[in-house]
Order: C-alpha cells, then structure tokens, then sequence
C-alpha cells in the first residue's frame, strides 16, 4: 500500500547499511528531508509563539499597571496575545499531522530496510540466533526510531527554542539575567548529560535482556507440543521464572538509573529557578524593571523549568531507546557474509551441468568440511548422495543454492562461477524440495504460486495436478482458498510434502534438490509421492540428498561422502556389488527392512 508520505523504494545495499544509531537515523532523516525540515520549521515556529505570547501578557500587564484605566492601552497587546495564541496552536496541529505522515512512513521504510538486511544473511546466521528474538528486534528498533523522533519533535526541540527565546527575552530586560539563565542551563544540562550518559550500559543490557528473553518465550511456545508430551509446564514456567527475573532485575537498574538522574534534575532547577524569580522581585522592588517583567522572568523561568524536565526526561528516554537500536544493529545489521560482487551478472541456465572444482569449506570455529572437492555432474543426470552422518551431504547443496560461499575453488553450473552470478537469479533456476516443506499462514494457492508468483490459477492447477494434490485439495472446505495455518499445521506431513513437489513443478527449474524428500513419510504416502517425484525428475539435473537408500536406488549415480570426500561414485547396481561403504548401508537397511 502506497501513499504520499510512504511509496515504493529500492532496498538499501548491503554494503551501505548503517550499523551504529546515528548514522542509522540520520539516513531516514536524508530519505525524507524535505518533511523533516519543514517539520523541524514548524515546531521551531510553534515553540516561537509560544514565548512571543509570554511577551505578550508582559505587554498586558504593564498595560493594565497605568493610572488611567480607561485610556490603558490594552487593546493592541490583547489582539497581539490572542493572534499569538491562534498561530501556536496552528503550528502545533500542522505539526502533528505532518508529523503522523512523515514518522509513521519511516517506521514502515525502515522495518522493510531491516528485513531485507536479514533475509540477506546466509542460513548458519539464523542457526545461530532465535527466529522470535530477530523478529521482535525488528519491531522494537522500530518502536525506538519512532520514540525517538517524537521525542526530539516535540519534547527536545520545543524546550530548546523555549531556552532561546527566553534568552532574547530576557537581554531585552536585563542582559545579566540571560547570561545567568545561559550559565545555569549550561551547568545542569552538563551535569544532567555526563550522569545519564553513564547509564547507556544499562539500558543496553536491558535491550538485550529483554530480546534474549522474548526469543525464548517464542522458541517455548512454538514447542509447546514437547512441553505438552513431556509434562513440562511447570518445568518451563520455573526456567521462564529465572529468565525474567534476569531481565527484570537488568529493568530495575536501568530505571532507577533514570530515577537518580531525574533527582539530579529536579533539584539543580529548584535551585535556577527560585534564584531566577528572588532577582527579580529585588530587581522590581528597586524600580529597574516593571511588574510586566516580572511577570514574564516568572513565566519563562517556570515554563524553561517544566520544559527542561521534559527535555532531561526526553534525552534519558533516548539514550534508553538508542541503546536497543544499538543492540539490535549489532546483531542484525552485522555485514552480509554472502555478497553479489558490483559486476555480477544474472544466471543464465542451459542445460544444469555443475562442476565442483578444489572445493574448500569450512563453518565457522569449526572443522573443515571440504578440502579440495572435486565433482562433475553432467546436465540432466539424477545424482543420489549418500553417507554417513556429518560427511558433508547438506552442505554440498547448500553450496550449490550460495546459501553460503566456498572458501576455496569454485562451484560451477554451466560454466558460470556461482560467486559471479547474482544470488537471486541463481535461486531462481534451482527448485528445492526439502525434507519439513515450509509453508506460511497463506492460502494453499499463494503457497504453491510462492514457486513462481506471476503464474496463473491454471498453471498452479495444473502443478497441483502432478504432484498428485489436487484432489485432496478440492475436497477441503475452501479448496484452493484453505489456508494451512502457521507451517502447514492444518495439513498432514503428505499432504505438506506434495505441495512442496507442486511448487516445484510450477517452478520449472532446470536443477532440482531433493533433501530427504521422503524420509519422514509413512510407507503409503511415500509411494505415492516417490510417483510425483518420478515426473517431476524427467528431464532435470537431480541431486537427491538421502539417508533411505531405496529412494535412489533407481538413480543413474550414487555419490558416497564421508567426511567431505567422495569415497564412492558409480551406479547404484555397481557400489552394491563393489562391497564398500554404500554395499554395507545397503545391506544394513535390507537387514532392518527384513526384521521388521
């Protein structure tokens, strides 16, 4: 959805995101320049006459102090004071509504801008983060950019015009009283800043607290059938206990923190001000100003003392807020460990010839998965790799998809260097059926269009055709317009996996990956979707990654990985009389298969 203040923008690069707060906000103020500035000029202008109508009931007041009352000259300061009053308010209105339009679109900009950066991480990232702690991230670095650009609109920046204009205001009464005002702000502003600075800290490990908590909740909730089968409730709700007594008591720092700070505050302007308003009782009481004057030393000084507290609240209250976004920048704004080159091109299929060359791989901290992998996978060949566990079966394909970069060598298909290809366009071609298909909370037809979004209802029709689902998809309540609920839940593991093969076939992509396809399917569902993934192979560059090996046992070519080298290759008739590695798993699964 598309408005005045919020249209459609191109993704920041990755390169460029900004991973420290201020630069971070300093980039949604240059998205939208021209609404700040003409916002900032609004309040600026508000603030303004806001001090302009403390002058004028000076200017009342020393109207009414003359002997004469009928011929005071109260009219012109009266008209003034009301006009005054009238523009404010103006002001004030225009500035909340252009204010709603201009911070509201830059939550949305930058909520899309943070999950583009996300969703650019390879999958080792998210293996090592909670999903609902990256979510609730997000949705908190908005809620701090949003907190902190009303706070600097209309709790930092008022009191700061009101600061100046009182600062005129009193040179034209007395020059020594601005200066004291300027020295007194000065001092407790100094004071007040260099304290609170010093609890950054704390609000940050509060943020962070609070993330680590709110992801464990979701991770909790989102297994809530193991807690259930393992009579677990009161177990997790003691572990909860502790959790969030260790985000509660990192809170109460923080809060008290601002407490002292608040103290600090309210005394050092309890000192400005009753210093303010004695000087100018003895400055009246010795005729050198007017009861006007008075009036407005009193009237600036208590609004610069309810002001100040404001702002001092304000500033706190921000330093809070960019200690989340600091946080969250930290984690989620870390550099992309996959990046398209500048010069990258987009993947131009031909037939999905790949070749491994020296491959070399290794996940973080740990040991070396590949070390100089050599591979060809000739266009159109069904591949079936197996192994034992840990030989570096999910990573090959993995590899294939960039999910993640070689480290060493290079992973070609058709000739094209992967690194040298745009990510995207190399996804495109490559359909992937994984063992848990993931759905969303969508109706069944926007899951297998996700395959390919531009197809028509015949085309997905069609692909539901050949993956054998069709039918059970007409006969539920809402065909078609069913929505599978959080993951596919609604559904059965069967039914999930032939909507995984129909978004592939609707895909058409010449390379497909099947990892564990089947594994996790009863004897009869497995039938009968090994039957739609017989059509959907026909004709395609296959690798299929399985721990069941009668699954490819009608391959064209087994691949036997252990410990992230190819210690068998060949046909599957061939491995089985060859009496290695792949002849014993096979022989191990015969002998289960048989006893059971």
């Amino acid at each position: 959805m598309t408005s005045a203040a919020h249209s459609p923008r191109a993704a920041p690069a990755a390169a460029g995101f900004p991973n420290r707060p201020i630069p971070f906000l300093l980039r949604y103020i240059r998205l939208r320049r021209a609404q700040f500035s003409l916002l900032f000029a609004i309040i600026v202008g508000a603030a303004s006459c806001a001090v302009a109508v403390q002058y004028g009931m000076k200017l009342i007041v020393d109207a009414m102090a003359v002997p004469d009352r009928m011929a005071a000259p109260i009219w012109f300061p009266l008209g003034l004071f009301l006009g005054l009053i009238a523009v404010e308010q103006t002001l004030w209105r225009l500035g909340g509504w252009l204010g709603c339009r201009t911070v509201v679109a830059t939550g949305v900009d930058l909520r899309l801008d943070l999950f583009h950066h996300l969703t650019g991480h390879p999958m080792r990232y998210f293996a090592q983060h909670f999903s609902g702690a990256l979510g609730n991230r997000i949705s908190q670095t908005a809620s701090s950019v949003t907190l902190i650009f009303s706070s600097l609109t209309w709790s930092i920046l008022p009191p700061v015009v009101d600061f100046l204009g009182a600062v005129v205001v009193l040179c034209t009464i007395d020059y020594r009283m601005a200066l004291a005002l300027v020295g007194f702000v000065a001092v407790v502003g100094g004071v007040v800043l260099t304290f609170g600075s010093r609890g950054r800290p704390l609000h940050q490990r509060f943020a962070e607290e609070g993330a680590r908590t709110n992801g464990q909740l979701v991770d909790v909730v989102s297994n809530v059938w193991t807690v259930k089968a393992f009579a677990a409730r009161e177990r997790e709700r003691a572990r909860l206990e502790r959790e969030l007594g260790v985000e509660a008591s990192a809170q109460r720092r923080s809060w008290m923190f601002m407490e002292k700070t608040r103290v600090l505050h309210d005394l050092s302007l309890w000192v400005m001000a009753g210093s303010m308003l004695l000087w100018a009782i003895l400055a009246w009481r010795a005729g050198r100003i007017t009861p006007g004057d008075v009036v407005i030393i009193s009237a600036l000084t208590f609004r610069i003392l309810h002001g100040s507290r404001d702002l001092a609240f304000a500033l706190i209250n921000t330093s809070q807020q960019f200690g989340g976004i600091a946080e969250s920048l930290r984690v989620i704004g870390e550099p992309h460990a996959v990046v398209d080159p500048a010069d990258a091109r987009g993947f131009t299929p031909l037939r999905g010839a790949i070749v491994f060359k020296q491959v070399r791989y290794a996940y973080p901290g740990e040991r070396h998965v590949f070390r100089g992998l050599d591979l060809e996978i000739p266009a159109g060949q069904r591949v079936g790799i197996v192994g034992p566990s840990g030989g570096g079966k999910s990573t090959l394909i993995t590899l294939i998809q960039r999910l993640d970069d070689v480290q060493g060598g290079a992973i070609e298909i058709d000739g094209q260097d992967l690194r040298s290809v745009t990510q995207d366009s190399l996804r495109e071609r490559i359909a992937v059926v994984p063992q848990e298909i993931a759905l969303f909370n969508r109706s069944i037809l926007d899951n297998i269009r996700y395959g390919r979004p531009e197809a028509s209802d015949d085309e997905v029709h069609d692909a539901a055709r050949h993956a054998y689902c069709d039918a059970f998809i007409r006969d539920l309540p809402d065909g078609y317009a069913t929505l599978v609920g959080e993951r596919g839940v609604m559904l059965s593991g069967g039914q999930r996996q032939r909507l995984g093969i129909a978004r592939a076939f609707l895909k058409n992509a010449p390379i497909l990956v099947l990892d564990e396809a089947t594994s996790a399917l009863d004897t009869h569902s497995e039938i009968e979707i090994q039957a739609a993934l017989d059509d959907l192979m026909r004709g395609r560059t296959v690798l299929a990654v399985a721990h069941r090996l009668s699954t490819v046992a009608g391959f064209d070519r087994i691949i036997v990985l252990q410990d992230g080298r190819v210690v068998e290759d060949g046909a599957p008739e061939q491995l089985r009389q060859a009496g290695g590695l792949y002849a014993s798993l096979w022989s191990l699964q015969a002998d289960v298969l048989a006893a059971a």
